[in-house]
């Protein structure tokens, strides 16, 4: 039988408090109707008119549209999603909540923490919404059980990725007004990929741009993957642009919350 280490305590401490801080972030998202109503109506509305309302103007030459967009759409709705993150981290330092806190017999990384796993669980349920929207307007991937557990953990893994950047932003930017800019940015800068349109319909200019963004490969990994397609050649980038992300972006908000501190 294996001795208990001093680590053993302190893993379920920043556990536990990380499940408080996770349930915190959720009933605030609850609580706040204009919240609810966003995280509802975005993925369904721009889902709408991505495929009815513009589906019949755009052709990808490759197929029904519907099927083009869709991951595109994905990306779309939880990277803005994720960088909501920003806002929430900023509210809390700009109005003196995360100084009680550090008051608390808690672990400190509980408090960011929270706001991730908040913002992934927040935003799985606006990716449901958007492919249950799909579907009822005629989204028929062709994936079984492996392609849809793949595409469904790139989504996630770049959900992750962009909470834990966003929570880095959240503590330099000093009004909640300054960390919407990075939910305005997430919402704009998938248009510049293969999101939307291939690559060959954007202008010259942007071709180089757009196929070395980290949304491109993501896009069409998750696109491979739900109507299998060959995918190695865009697996392989994506995880290494979104595990790059999420390094550099749990490095940075640790190194900010140190920081923060003083």
């Amino acid at each position: 039988m294996t001795a208990p280490t001093a680590s053993t305590p302190r893993l379920g401490a920043a556990v536990s408090d990380s499940l408080v801080m996770v349930g915190r972030s959720l009933r605030h998202a609850v609580r706040q109707p204009e919240v609810i109503m966003l995280g509802a109506a975005l993925p369904v509305s721009i889902m709408l008119l991505m495929t009815i309302v513009f589906g019949g103007a755009l052709d990808t030459g490759g197929g029904p549209y519907i099927d083009y967009v869709v991951p595109g759409v994905l990306l779309l709705v939880s990277g803005y999603g994720a960088a909501q993150t920003a806002i929430s981290v900023t509210a809390d330092m700009s109005q003196g909540i995360v100084a009680r806190y550090r008051t608390m017999p808690m672990v400190p990384s509980a408090v960011l923490t929270g706001h991730v796993l908040g913002s992934v669980l927040r935003n799985l349920v606006s990716i449901a919404l958007a492919i249950g929207t799909a579907f009822a307007v005629g989204f028929r991937p062709s994936a079984g059980p492996a392609g849809w557990a793949g595409a469904l953990g790139v989504l996630v893994l770049y959900v992750l990725a962009v909470s834990w950047l966003s929570a880095a932003a959240g503590l330099v930017t000093r009004t909640v007004e300054g960390a919407s800019a990075v939910s305005f940015a997430l919402l704009f800068l998938p248009y510049l990929s293969s999101a939307f349109v291939p690559i060959e319909a954007l202008p010259t200019w942007l071709h180089g741009f757009a196929a070395h963004t980290p949304f491109t490969p993501v896009i069409e990994s998750v696109r491979a993957l739900l109507f299998e397609h060959p995918a190695a050649t865009h697996v392989g980038p994506a995880l290494a642009w979104l595990l790059g992300l999420l390094a550099a972006g749990t490095a940075a908000s640790a190194l900010l919350w140190r920081r923060s501190r003083g």
